[in-house]
């Protein structure tokens, strides 16, 4: 149970948020019919937070003043979308409130409920026309429901804003009739409410896992979009003078206008027929950058290149350049950082092609591969994620891949391919734990089978053949090694000798990946 609303609540918050949004995100994103039934409001979150907890990702963590600093710039440039952007204003409306106690520690229920009442007002008044039944009103009953708690303890205050979002969240549909029309809740106040649950369980520890109230999910049949036909969204360098006449030139132009932030940095936000003129809007005020305009037309999706492109995770330099060499484009992986959205979205565009495949090539860049996907349909274009968990899949998948073959037929084989290749790593271990195999000190060497801790050893070779043997067990016809940028000398061939010893009819091919951290990962297919 935690009392202090510090900086190291305020990081682990804003990771678990993230965690759970992406866990929600297709969710979310079916519930999503106002204003723009275009299905992308969970992704637009988490692209939201993902900047967030990118920019204080280097934050010390006794500096509560700088993280929430950081927390805040990153929501604002990285905000996405209407609810992204309503999101950056109610980030800023926290963030905005803890540090103001000092740099350390600030005091917990208290604080919590100044932060989050502040973040309501924020959150409207960064919308030109704010309307009841969205994320805007969870937000505020959220907050009411904070300020009424009697206790000044921090675990029932944010409990206390957990259930007010929740009940608020199932009053939507009451109070916004396109709502009431498609049998939904609110797909923005459906993203609140697990954000406020992420709260409450690094505040309690205890998991929230009732279910919400919503009326429909998957997404249902909506009416046709009619509005204006498109969403401009850029950042803005400009004086907090310049905002009010550009306000009021863009409300001039279409609605869904919102314009957030301040000290000379803002993120606008509109929905219009002439984008140009919205662009001139914020060129009048300041300096735009980063401007994107988005056709919001759900049925008909925009051209793009032709031919089918493959997007492949890479963790060493000798596995790029091989992947490379393929025709692949490489999305690098920093040791312990999995790549970022933005990246695969990058690696997306570099492709160039209206078909696009995803290998993350490690577990926990699958998820991130299906949002980057996801944002990426909703530009036109024809993504399929394979959800590779080590880079022996990605090998093997794609040695099958086929451009000539029909999208759907090619992503098949790719997936039969990665499915039917097991996968074994060696590494060691930073910190001492308890594990599935036992527990590990510092420095033990930890053989991993399909994502599994299998062995504890002190020899990099012999949990390797350990490993090897296990996956040897059920079969095979070729054995790939992967060896790391830590491999000890020779290896690969002690490997190799192991193999023909046990399984001489086996192809055996061994690869200079140049991986740290892991000094052999083993495929077998």
């Amino acid at each position: 149970m935690r009392t202090d609303l510090d900086a190291v609540l305020l990081r682990d918050w804003a990771n678990a948020a993230l965690q759970a949004v992406g866990a929600a995100r297709a969710e979310i994103d079916a519930l999503n019919v106002f204003p723009v039934p275009d299905g992308d409001t969970g992704t637009n979150l988490y692209l939201t937070l993902e900047s967030a907890v990118q920019a204080a990702a280097g934050v010390p963590d006794d500096d509560l003043r700088a993280i929430a600093r950081a927390l805040n710039r990153g929501a604002l440039l990285g905000a996405r979308g209407n609810s992204g952007v309503i999101l950056s204003q109610l980030i800023r409306g926290v963030t905005g409130v803890t540090p103001a106690v000092g740099t350390g520690r600030s005091h917990g229920g208290e604080a919590f409920r100044q932060a989050l009442q502040r973040a309501a007002e924020l959150a409207y008044a960064g919308v030109a026309a704010p309307v009841e039944g969205t994320i805007l009103t969870v937000a505020r009953l959220a907050a009411e429901a904070a300020d009424q708690e009697p206790s000044d303890d921090l675990c029932d205050v944010v409990t206390a804003a957990a259930n007010g979002a929740r009940e608020a969240l199932a009053r939507t549909p009451d109070l916004l009739p396109a709502l009431r029309a498609a049998g939904v809740v609110d797909a923005g106040g459906r993203g609140l409410v697990v954000i406020l649950d992420a709260f409450v369980e690094v505040v309690t520890g205890v998991h929230r896992a009732e279910p919400v109230v919503r009326l429909a999910v998957p997404r249902p049949a909506v009416q046709p979009y009619a509005g204006p036909a498109y969403e401009v969204m850029f950042l803005l360098e400009a004086a907090d003078a310049a905002i009010p006449p550009m306000r009021q030139a863009l409300a001039d132009l279409g609605d869904s206008l919102l314009v957030v932030g301040g000290e000379g940095l803002w993120n606008v936000h509109v929905h219009v027929d002439d984008p140009g003129a919205a662009v001139e809007a914020g060129i009048a005020a300041g300096r735009p950058y980063r401007i994107r305009i988005t056709w919001l037309s759900v049925d008909m999706p925009q051209a793009s290149g032709q031919g089918r492109g493959l997007v492949v995770v890479a963790h060493g330099p000798g596995v790029a350049a091989l992947l490379e060499r393929a025709g692949a484009v490489v999305v690098p992986a920093a040791p312990r950082v999995r790549p970022s959205t933005a990246e695969l979205l990058d690696g997306i565009a570099r492709a160039g092609t209206a078909e696009v495949v995803i290998l993350p090539s490690d577990r926990d860049t699958v998820g991130v591969a299906e949002v980057a996907a996801e944002r990426a349909r909703a530009d036109g274009l024809r993504v399929s994620v394979i959800p590779t968990r080590a880079v022996v899949q990605s090998l093997a998948a794609l040695a099958v891949h086929e451009p000539g073959a029909r999208f759907d037929d090619d992503v098949v084989a790719m997936t039969r391919a990665a499915g039917a290749t097991r996968y074994a790593a060696v590494t060691v271990a930073a910190k001492a734990g308890v594990t599935s195999a036992g527990v590990c000190a510092v420095g033990d060497i930890l053989g991993l089978v399909d994502g599994d801790i299998v062995e504890i050893g002190a020899d990099v070779g012999d949990v390797a053949a350990a490993v090897l043997a296990r996956l040897l067990g059920a079969g095979g016809e070729l054995v790939t090694f992967v060896l790391g940028s830590d491999a000890p000398p020779a290896l690969a061939d002690r490997l190799a000798a192991f193999v023909r010893a046990g399984h001489p009819g086996l192809e055996v091919i061994e690869l200079d990946g140049g991986q740290p951290l892991w000094p052999v990962i083993v495929g077998v297919e």
